[in-house]
């Protein structure tokens, strides 16, 4: 805005001619307000109802549990028993639950495989006809 401008309009007094003032900066002071803390309660780690830890598998045992999936048919059933077995620590029993269902993933995958490439396989040898 210029000046003239500023003349004809006059400040907030009602007072015509003179330049427009701003009023001087008035401190407002509100009354302090507490930042908002939530509470949080601590929460105590998952235990399961026996306190005691399951002792974890010896590296002698996972040897012969390798040496043993080495075995052809008897690495499959061993698989079974440790995974299903009441007697198989916990975290022996879970490893071979996950590795059965990869196995179980790995076949339906090779089945979706095989009759995939074997239909394009076979439609091949059917459109070259013997003349």
């Amino acid at each position: 805005m210029d000046n003239n401008n500023l003349l004809n309009q006059g400040n907030q007094n009602g007072d015509q001619g003179q330049p427009y003032q701003q009023q001087p900066y008035q401190n407002y002071q509100q009354p302090y307000q507490q930042p908002y803390q939530q509470q949080y309660q601590q929460q105590q780690p998952y235990q399961s109802a026996d306190t005691e830890l399951e002792e974890p598998v010896s590296f002698a045992d996972w040897m012969v549990t390798t040496l043993i999936l080495c075995i052809p048919c008897l690495n499959i059933i061993m698989m079974f028993v440790w995974a299903f077995g009441s007697g198989t620590k916990k975290s022996k029993s879970n490893y071979f639950k996950a590795m059965l269902v990869w196995a179980l993933i790995s076949i339906v995958l090779m089945i979706v495989f095989v009759a995939t490439y074997g239909a394009v396989f076979l439609s091949m040898v059917g459109s070259t006809g013997y003349y």
